[in-house]
């Protein structure tokens, strides 16, 4: 694992330095990062590589944290899942994965630079198949990634059980989850080396008690966040997506990780003062990708209300909060 972490840490490295001053929104995609990702197999690690998702989590985790242009989760945990289990060839490339209803699909993780799986939910279950000369609108979430919305038929698909859909979601609300701790990650290194080489009235701003208590504040609802994720990814890696098990761990660690991201991009904003907001600063990119996050494959309050049906439903509460059911 180390070795892993170091080797997605040089390469994010990399990318990051050689994009640095050329920040724009929305982003484009990082052909050269890609390019490295694929030769090293880190671009589909858990469908080509036979890695489980310990090691997913580091690499998504670590390009997070250096704000990739590459939509590395959607190829390996989504599309490329997905396309197995409806038998389907995958092309050589980055993928993205469209799941819409009703003919539409919104917020298209990278819609020009990936081939396109449409997971396309009707009243018999899903359908699934790859989408031709896409009919799509391009816009950003805020972190600048590129997001589409896609209008689609669904000629030619496969027809898949329910029960599929509701494991893409798990995995891709899983694959976000690890994605906003490695950038809350990145956001309280860059906010530690700011305050320490920031000089007002003649000492660093780390130095005031008040920063230092807003440095403890993040680093504290980080490691909620971890735990939380931490816990779902031995969930998936123990029992799999799609055990009722996982489904209890990823919905804890979104309603946890959701939480955290608001004080800590925010603190994070208010100690780098008016630099922090601008797109030339690396904060941004890592601060708004994760705000962005937490509100794809559900939002934060959606799974809190899981949570609580499941609290409601129970004989004893205690069983939900302490243990999985």
């Amino acid at each position: 694992m180390d070795e892993l972490k170091q080797l997605v840490d040089d390469i994010g490295a990399k990318a990051a330095q050689a994009r640095f001053g050329d920040r724009r929104r929305p982003e484009t995609f990082d052909a050269d990062l890609w390019r490295d990702l694929a030769e090293t197999g880190l671009a589909r690690l858990t469908t080509e590589q036979d890695a489980g998702p310990a090691e997913a989590a580091v690499v998504l985790a670590g390009l997070a944290g250096h704000a990739a242009a590459v939509p590395v989760a959607e190829t390996d945990l989504l599309a490329g899942w997905l396309a197995g289990q409806a038998g389907l060839d995958v092309p050589a490339g980055p993928l993205t994965v469209a799941i819409g209803a009703d003919g539409i699909a919104r917020d298209v993780p990278w819609p020009a630079d990936a081939a396109i799986l449409l997971a396309a939910r009707d009243e018999d279950g899903l359908r699934v198949g790859w989408v031709e000369d896409p009919d799509v609108s391009t816009g950003q979430n805020l972190g600048g990634e590129p997001r589409g919305t896609l209008r689609y038929d669904t000629g030619g698909s496969v027809r898949l059980d329910a029960a599929v859909l509701d494991e893409l979601v798990r995995r891709g609300a899983w694959a976000r989850c690890v994605q906003i701790v490695g950038a809350l990650d990145a956001a309280l290194a860059l906010t530690v080396a700011h305050t320490s080489e920031r000089v007002q009235f003649g000492r660093a701003l780390s130095k005031f008690q008040a920063v230092q208590h807003s440095l403890a504040a993040m680093a504290g609802e980080i490691e909620q966040a971890r735990a939380a994720t931490e816990l779902a990814t031995a969930a998936v890696g123990e029992y799999g997506f799609a055990d009722t098990r996982a489904d209890y761990a990823v919905t804890v660690a979104k309603v946890a990780v959701g939480r955290a991201t608001t004080p800590v991009t925010t603190i994070a904003h208010q100690l780098h003062g008016a630099i922090g907001v601008t797109i030339e600063h690396p904060l941004w990119s890592v601060t708004m990708r994760a705000r962005s996050w937490a509100d794809e494959f559900g939002s934060t309050a959606s799974y809190a209300r899981r949570l609580g049906r499941w609290a409601l439903a129970a004989e004893d509460p205690w069983d939900v909060f302490i243990t999985s059911p």
